[in-house]
């Protein structure tokens, strides 16, 4: 056994005891402590799980009209523990989306998006939207009548952007109209085009954090406020994994008491009286009914523009305005608009 470890470090002239005692080692900033403040972990977490789970179910899906929906059937109600492992799969890409937002919240409310920063902020905007466009491609797939209604205001949304909309429409849907084109696409999205983006910017993400550090909390002075330290292993490691333990027995939870379900199948002949996206759609939904479909889709790809490149135009006000708050009044406000456009649609009842 010897003679091949040696024969093996020879080739890979690594040394690995050195890298780990150095990983081992590295101070983690104290107020890494507090959960709100390593939210970063929790959507990795979340992720792995995600690609374990939906590798399970590629097994058994079939991407096909006729197909699809009978084969998530199968999954659920006759495949040993299917029901189990689609709604782990189900539950934890409701918890990735929330923790993103969570985590994205924190870093702009503490102000960790600043110079140097700057595209850290953008990988991670990007990681939240491609976790959205995943959830939807993700839903689709089912083929219920939310999968078809949902894909088809997706293609009219996107086919209402001048000049480049309908070629877009036409590339997704694989055709003018929803058929057996687009549920192919949506699959070749799901499990392969979106992930492959989610794992080149998750990467590049992390990347930045490593170069950068984790930002320090400091006080009016921009001294740092926290000096204290503790070791990555065991301290940070054992914190992780109790977290990781955690999420894992709150999605068995979920999973056990609400199982995902199966809405009717979907019928291009019927269209349903209420339906309604998932919950991270809502407020797209509503603004789209407060104002219509060019001005909602230009408006809503404009804010989330804003919102990418927001470190830039923060740091030019802040050059301006060096003691200024707008930045966090802004942030406010934005939450609460968006909270309030999504518990509106929630509680209204269509229309």
């Amino acid at each position: 056994m010897a003679h091949w470890l040696e024969a093996l470090k020879e080739r890979f002239p690594i040394d690995i005891d050195d890298m780990l005692r150095e990983f081992g080692s590295e101070p983690i900033p104290g107020h890494l402590k507090r959960w709100w403040f390593a939210l970063g972990g929790t959507p990795a977490y979340l992720f792995i799980i995600q690609a374990i789970t939906g590798i399970l179910l590629t097994f058994y899906y079939v991407p096909a009209p006729d197909q699809a929906y009978e084969s998530v059937r199968f999954i659920r109600e006759q495949l040993p523990f299917g029901w189990y492992i689609r709604s782990l799969h189900y539950w934890c890409s409701h918890l990735l989306i929330a923790s993103i937002i969570l985590h994205m919240m924190r870093v702009y409310f503490t102000g960790a998006y600043r110079k140097p920063r700057e595209f850290t902020w953008v990988t991670g905007f990007a990681l939240l939207v491609l976790m959205m466009v995943m959830g939807f491609t993700g839903y689709s797939l089912v083929y219920e009548q939310l999968s078809y209604w949902g894909a088809t205001v997706a293609g009219n949304l996107t086919e209402s952007v001048p000049m480049i909309g309908p070629i877009i429409a036409h590339f997704i849907r694989g055709g003018p109209e929803i058929g057996a084109n687009t549920l192919t696409r949506f699959y070749i999205f799901h499990i392969a085009g979106i992930p492959t983006l989610i794992v080149l910017f998750l990467a590049l993400h992390i990347t930045l954090v490593r170069l950068h550090g984790v930002t320090p909390l400091t006080d009016e002075a921009g001294r740092p406020e926290d000096r204290q330290t503790f070791p990555f292993f065991p301290d940070h490691f054992l914190t992780e994994l109790a977290i990781g333990l955690i999420l894992m027995i709150i999605l068995t939870v979920l999973a056990c008491i609400f199982p995902a379900g199966l809405a009717e199948k979907a019928n291009p002949l019927v269209t349903p009286e209420h339906i309604k996206p998932e919950w991270y759609f809502l407020f797209t939904f509503r603004w789209l009914k407060l104002t219509g479909l060019t001005f909602a889709v230009l408006s809503i790809g404009f804010f989330a523009f804003l919102a990418m490149v927001w470190p830039w135009i923060d740091g030019f006000w802040r050059k301006r305005h060096p003691k200024s708050e707008a930045s966090t009044w802004i942030g406010v406000m934005a939450v609460l608009t968006l909270i309030g456009m999504t518990l509106w649609e929630v509680l209204s009842r269509g229309g």
